[in-house]
């Protein structure tokens, strides 16, 4: 019996610490807030806006159109774009848009990181602002953001992104849902001093805090912790709104999930001896939302592995009839394409899929490139 007990608090312990970063880290979170004003006010400071690009030709039209409404508003603005070896058409668009976007064409393959060194490095104002190929910003985002660095304590600024489909999939539903989660801890975290961590579909720090990295990391994440590892504040910005698509195809988020993971390994490496040096809160939050979440396919298994055990000692029956309802839920959750177990199948393929990414990390496997989803 004692033994029995023991793994059933193993498993519950390893449930625990599933769930952790999604309902019990944000409780705890709300337990530091202690909301730190930002002195917004108007400032005199030039701004670039910076994207890659690989084969988005369909996304790049709305783009396009999109920057010229930035651009009316906002005439200094200046933007910039690096082409990563696209062979789709997206060169021919951007090289027509010369009016519009000063244009670099890289030579062959080099990913999004190296891209976006170039385009920082070239750049000539104030505040980088970082953005996506196929992602379509507030007309009066501009506006809304540059107020925010009139304060000095401020190096950093995440905007909000908002998700939205053509088409209804249990993929689509729940990356929304998980993002917009994520979206919640980012406002926390900020309210707290600082944000975790940026997304690269919209944020923006001052050009002097831009760092030297490899072309491996996740660039999003490396240049807005810089700003923390400065001594500066990272926050987020309600006001200042961008709009993506969601990717609605479940192997599409599989690889995507994958590859994050990979690069997500091997930018903790490279940010490990600043992170260590950051406060108690702040490593406290970087675990939180981001360590934990990586092992959560780890800690899943785990926790039916040892309710398993402590089924099978209790009762070789029970044992036979859970593992073959468990298996059965699984099939049909995998299967299923709608529905509440084809979202269940999307977190438990999300979860997992984060995981194999981490572990191709440990292992030494590196991702510079990427390819945009089809199905957004």
């Amino acid at each position: 019996m004692t033994l029995i007990i023991v793994f059933a608090v193993f498993s519950v312990g390893c449930c625990l610490l599933f769930v952790y970063p999604y309902a019990i880290y944000p409780v705890l979170l709300r337990r530091f807030v202690r909301t730190r004003p930002v002195n917004a006010a108007p400032v005199e400071l030039r701004i670039s806006l910076l994207f890659c690009a690989y084969n988005e030709a369909e996304a790049l039209r709305d783009k396009i159109a999109n920057l010229r409404q930035l651009k009316a508003i906002w005439p200094e603005l200046e933007v910039l774009a690096y082409d990563d070896g696209s062979n789709d058409g997206t060169s021919e668009l951007l090289a027509d848009a010369g009016d519009l976007i000063t244009v670099v064409q890289g030579v062959g393959r080099t990913g999004k990181a190296a891209g976006m060194k170039r385009l920082a490095a070239m750049a000539s104002g104030d505040i980088l602002a970082f953005t996506d190929a196929n992602v379509i910003v507030a007309p009066d985002a501009i506006g809304k953001l540059l107020p925010y660095y009139a304060d000095p304590e401020v190096g950093g600024v995440c905007g909000t992104l908002c998700y939205s489909s053509d088409e209804t999939s249990a993929t689509a539903e729940i990356g929304s849902l998980y993002w917009r989660l994520d979206e919640q801890l980012r406002s926390l975290e900020s309210a707290t001093g600082a944000v975790m961590g940026a997304d690269g579909s919209i944020f923006s720090v001052r050009k002097s805090l831009y760092p030297a990295f490899p072309d491996t990391v996740l660039d999003d994440f490396t240049v807005s912790m810089s700003v923390i590892f400065a001594g500066k504040r990272l926050i987020k910005a309600p006001d200042v709104i961008a709009y993506e698509k969601s990717v609605t195809r479940r192997d599409e988020e599989i690889r995507r999930k994958i590859r994050i993971g990979a690069r997500a390994y091997h930018t903790h490496l490279h940010l490990r001896p600043q992170l260590r040096q950051m406060s108690a809160l702040n490593r406290f939050k970087y675990m939180s939302r981001k360590l934990l979440r990586w092992f959560g396919g780890l800690f899943l298994a785990l926790g039916a592995l040892f309710a398993m055990i402590a089924i099978g000692m209790a009762s070789t029956v029970a044992l036979v009839a859970c593992t073959t309802a468990g298996a059965m839920l699984l099939s049909i959750s995998l299967r299923s394409r709608s529905g509440v177990f084809a979202k269940l199948g999307e977190i438990l393929t999300a979860t997992f899929a984060t995981l194999i990414g981490v572990v191709q990390g440990m292992r030494g496997h590196t991702v510079a490139t990427w390819s945009p989803a089809k199905s957004r």
